[in-house]
């Protein structure tokens, strides 16, 4: 069964490419976020899949490398993918939408929670992209309170 490229396959095609990024995250609560500097080289499978791959120097921490994978699927009318991390023993599953202007795709997703007590939360990354050289990640948590909290922004910047 071969599956031709849609709409929603073009859209993550505009992510592929060496990027440049700068975030700034959370660590801990009641400390300032800290900024962290990495580089990914995204790519497309067969045009349906983006595989991203970064790598950045974490603050105490050393060397952190990610994988995300963004597909579509026409069956379910979703996006799809999934999201690891080196300093993490966890796959993070995603499943979301573009929103009406094609600018914001947004990713929701369950796992272990900040609390560190074995409970899950619900989290949702959004990837805007601003132009076709600039694009925002932003990651937000769902705390036990019932309010989202941005806990992660990174702008990442095109180089290739």
């Amino acid at each position: 069964m071969h599956v031709e490229p849609t709409v929603e396959h073009k859209w993550l095609s505009k992510l592929a490419g060496v990027w440049e990024y700068e975030h700034e995250a959370c660590v801990e609560p009641g400390q300032p976020p800290a900024t962290v500097k990495g580089r990914e080289t995204v790519r497309m499978l067969g045009g349906l899949w983006m595989i991203a791959e970064g790598e950045a120097e974490m603050p105490g921490a050393g060397v952190s490398r990610t994988v995300m994978t963004i597909g579509f699927d026409p069956a379910k009318g979703r996006f799809v993918g999934t999201f690891i991390v080196s300093v993490l023993a966890y796959l993070w599953p995603y499943e979301g939408s573009l929103d009406a202007d094609g600018k914001i795709l947004t990713l929701d997703s369950e796992g272990p929670s900040f609390e560190g007590d074995g409970t899950m939360a619900k989290y949702r990354d959004s990837i805007e992209l601003v132009d076709d050289d600039h694009r925002i990640l932003r990651s937000i948590v769902l705390g036990s309170d019932g309010a989202w909290t941005e806990f992660m922004i990174a702008h990442y910047r095109r180089i290739k």
